[in-house]
């Protein structure tokens, strides 16, 4: 296969970044995408030019990092994978492949194809964790849970906090990431005695960082690699209301009690 590759090139943050075209050929229709982004960088490396930064890890769609826009869509045209497990043949010979990193104000662009996803970090930092000290491991059947909300925080917790869900958003929103860290421990009797300061302070946090409100266009659950459902957004948003009247009650309580 031969291809045009406009790739979006941009030294550190501070600078002003721009797209270059290049070109490749000879690639394999079973080589993977990130595979021919290694071709291109060698190509370049041979010719005495500055290989095009992107991240990657696993390559195996476990660890969300190889986040790009191809052609406009966050990790490519397939539905329900990462960039590292789309393959050449999609895309037909010969054919123009756009690639960007993610546009949102909270992933500020550190070089090329590179984002900073340290505010999904700074949420969980908030709150995303259980934080009670529980003892030894208890028995498999020593706290019950019911299947169907075990399967529920399952789903939830599939999220791998790679932006897409940012990055398809019109407003930039986290809420679908946010909402899915909530939702996988909200669910389950191990996340119930912090839930309520839970949710406020990932959501507190979020508001923080600049992540814009939800959209309600579902963008974020059709772009999601490992299809995080909507619904999450609907469980977060009534436990962050419950927990706020919860809150203004307790207020109330406390100063009729003076």
């Amino acid at each position: 296969m031969d291809l045009k590759l406009k790739i979006w090139r941009q030294e550190n943050a501070k600078a002003k970044g721009r797209f270059e075209t290049y070109h490749v050929t000879n690639i394999s229709p079973d080589c993977s995408f990130l595979e021919m982004l290694d071709i291109l960088n060698e190509s370049l490396v041979d010719k005495f030019e500055m290989p095009i930064a992107f991240e990657h890890d696993c390559r195996e769609g476990i660890c969300g990092t190889c986040s790009l826009y191809i052609n406009g869509r966050p990790h490519g045209p397939d539905a329900g994978i990462t960039v590292c497990q789309m393959h050449m043949r999609r895309f037909k010979d010969g054919s123009t492949i756009v690639i960007e990193p993610w546009r949102a104000r909270s992933f500020p662009v550190l070089r090329d194809l590179m984002i900073d996803r340290t505010a999904f970090d700074e949420i969980i930092q908030a709150g995303g964790y259980i934080s009670i000290a529980t003892g030894n491991a208890p028995d498999a059947h020593a706290l019950p849970v019911p299947k169907n909300k075990a399967d529920l925080a399952m789903d939830a917790a599939a999220c791998i906090g790679c932006g897409a869900c940012v990055a398809a958003c019109k407003n930039a929103s986290a809420m679908l990431f946010v909402s899915a860290k909530v939702a996988q421990l909200a669910l389950l009797p191990q996340g119930r005695p912090e839930a309520a300061r839970r949710v406020q302070a990932m959501v507190a946090k979020m508001d923080e960082l600049g992540f814009g409100n939800c959209t309600n266009t579902y963008a974020c659950e059709a772009e999601c690699p490992k299809e995080i459902k909507i619904t999450n957004i609907a469980l977060m948003n009534r436990e962050f209301f419950a927990a706020k009247v919860c809150s203004q009650k307790e207020m109330a309580g406390t100063s009729g009690a003076g």
